[in-house]
């Protein structure tokens, strides 16, 4: 059964109960420090449907989470958590010709195109797994597909090699 929406309850049992811990601490104080953000990286994939153990919390965050001093330096809010009971806190903020990540930020979750287009930025080949996992997992691929179309369409041919293997896995 597809996941549609995403149900962080899939991620009991899988993920340690510590690093659950740490994004609902993490997640509470971001909220109380008025910093928008929505949970991203690999607890994110697991509330689509591939949990899978991870040892840090990943948040998009809005730029509120920072501070800007001369010189161009940039540090965190005061107050911003980037460790609970050991276990690491990991930001992605905002870049430069992103402002479409921006309406993610309200959701607790990213919304799967939101994940997915921040999984094809990045060189990993764990996250190409997790692209390949979410549409096995029955992610609505047209829909990210027209996300990614829309936002970034370099990343297209990318994620169209990842959706063949994901198809081929399937078979």
């Amino acid at each position: 059964m597809a996941v549609t929406r995403p149900d962080l309850s899939l991620l009991e049992g899988t993920v340690a109960p510590k690093v659950l811990h740490a994004m609902r601490v993490s997640s509470s104080a971001l909220t109380r420090l008025g910093v928008r953000h929505t949970l991203v990286g690999g607890l994110a994939v697991g509330a689509y449907g591939y949990p899978r153990a991870t040892k840090d919390v990943d948040f998009l965050v809005g730029e509120e989470a920072f501070e800007h001093h001369e010189g161009g330096l940039v540090t965190m809010k005061p107050g911003v958590p980037i460790q609970v009971s050991g276990v690491a806190i990991d930001f992605l903020s905002i870049g430069r010709n992103e402002a479409h990540l921006a309406a993610a930020l309200s959701e607790e979750v990213a919304p799967a195109p939101v994940l997915v287009f921040l999984k094809l930025k990045s060189p990993r080949s764990k996250d190409r797994t997790d692209i390949v996992e979410l549409i096995k997992a029955g992610m609505d691929v047209e829909r990210v597909r027209a996300y990614v179309d829309c936002h970034e369409p370099s990343f297209t041919p990318k994620l169209d090699e990842i959706v063949r293997v994901a198809r081929a896995e399937e078979e």
